[in-house]
């Protein structure tokens, strides 16, 4: 973020445990992207980034409102008028209440600039949408199991490419130069993949939207089976072990 001048606030990301045993989610629509998530590789397993951000979302889940009135007050400083500010570069927008706290604050520091990638897009829809904050902007990201919600059409849209000259083909705009060309520049945002090894190898040269796809394509096959088809190995008369539970209710 230095190099663009933009400042960073951000949790842990997708799923794990705090120090004090609680479990958390806070990318409840993470898709494939969980398989290849940067924030989930190098610096940020180091100890102290990592209890930086647990410590990040421990005040959040127990002191929302405290929590507001730190951030309104540290954005209230002369250096935050015109600054820019990336909500997460790990986890995302994870309840309701969460992100109605940071359009509060939005709309309580007109003078400075906010910016997110999510996957929350129902919730974007129903709290962000109807009435955006002037000093708020976002684009919507491939790779989660509400993708079927995006509308490239007219929505501003990320996705991963395997490189910048899949980017090019696609026609779409390589945010490489600058992270806020995610929001600034055209509405169809093409982010180069991480060249990781092992996360190059699973990607099998496959944009993040094209992947969710396969994967969501396979689920409603699995889905729609029945027993009695031919891909159903039990057979017609025999039930799964997972019926039911040990007393005859249905197994949680």
């Amino acid at each position: 973020m230095r190099e663009i001048g933009a400042w960073n606030w951000s949790l842990p990301a997708w799923a794990g445990r705090l120090p004090d045993g609680r479990t958390y989610n806070t990318c409840p629509s993470a898709g494939i992207c969980a398989q290849v998530c940067y924030a989930r590789q190098g610096t940020y397993l180091f100890p102290t980034v990592r209890a930086k951000h647990h410590a990040n979302l421990a005040y959040v889940l127990d002191d929302l409102d405290g929590w507001t009135t730190a951030m309104l007050a540290e954005l209230a400083h002369p250096r935050m008028r015109g600054a820019w500010v990336r909500i997460h570069d790990a986890g995302d927008f994870f309840s309701d209440t969460y992100l109605t706290a940071w359009l509060t604050i939005c709309h309580a520091r007109p003078d400075t600039n906010f910016y997110a990638y999510t996957k929350e897009i129902d919730r974007f829809r129903r709290l962000v949408e109807p009435d955006p904050p002037a000093n708020l902007l976002w684009v919507y990201s491939y790779g989660g199991t509400q993708d079927p919600a995006i509308d490239p059409d007219r929505d501003r849209v990320a996705d991963v490419f395997p490189d910048t000259t899949a980017i090019t083909d696609a026609g779409w705009t390589s945010n490489e130069a600058s992270d806020l060309l995610a929001v600034l520049g055209p509405r169809l945002v093409g982010v180069p993949a991480n060249r990781i090894p092992h996360f190059v190898k699973r990607l099998k040269g496959r944009r993040f939207s094209e992947w969710q796809a396969e994967l969501d394509a396979d689920r409603r096959t699995r889905h729609r089976r029945r027993p009695g088809d031919r891909g159903d190995q039990r057979g017609p008369g025999r039930r799964s072990r997972r019926t039911s539970g040990p007393t005859g209710a249905p197994a949680q």
